[in-house]
């Protein structure tokens, strides 16, 4: 796939100048800075045409060397009728790692939304239905999050138990 239009990348620079947009083997991505990624996405949906939320996820950069940021959350995008894909990232920390929600924007949102809630604990606010979507609601922690203990923290055994016959 060849990369990304130097329309829609120089729009996307002119519209948000502090984003850091880069190409690698046909792959455009563009990093934008917390308090513009709603707008961003807006801008990218309604003005650039990206009309589909692929993908919706999170990376957790704990002790990794370099990271400036604790979370990274990363939007796969595509505008259907030109077949071309955009990588959008924007960083948060924490002690209350939050973002708009993009459910607004796209109805596909709303599950990726909940599980990166769930795993990762970052709040998306304006979210309709913020809850678990993995994990029963007893559940306290993020286990996707680097700093949560392999074997978990004991938490199981609150967990009701729900044999075949219940379920």
């Amino acid at each position: 796939m060849d990369a990304m239009p130097t329309r829609t990348t120089s729009e996307l620079k002119r519209a948000f100048p502090t984003a850091e947009i880069s190409e690698f083997r046909g792959q455009v991505r563009a990093a934008v800075p917390v308090s513009s990624i709603g707008d961003c996405l807006r801008f990218l949906k309604e003005q650039l045409g990206f009309d589909m939320l692929v993908d919706l996820t999170c990376v957790d950069y704990l002790a990794y060397r370099g990271a400036t940021s604790r979370f990274g959350l990363v939007y796969l995008l595509l505008s259907v009728d030109r077949g071309e894909r955009l990588v959008v990232r924007t960083f948060v920390d924490d002690p209350q790692p939050a973002v708009p929600s993009a459910v607004p924007l796209w109805q596909a949102a709303d599950w990726l939304e909940r599980e990166v809630w769930d795993l990762f604990g970052i709040r998306f606010e304006g979210h309709p239905d913020l809850r678990r979507i993995v994990l029963p609601e007893q559940f306290t922690a993020h286990p996707l999050r680097k700093d949560y203990p392999l074997q978990g923290r004991g938490e199981r055994h609150n967990f009701p138990v729900i044999t075949r016959a219940e379920g």
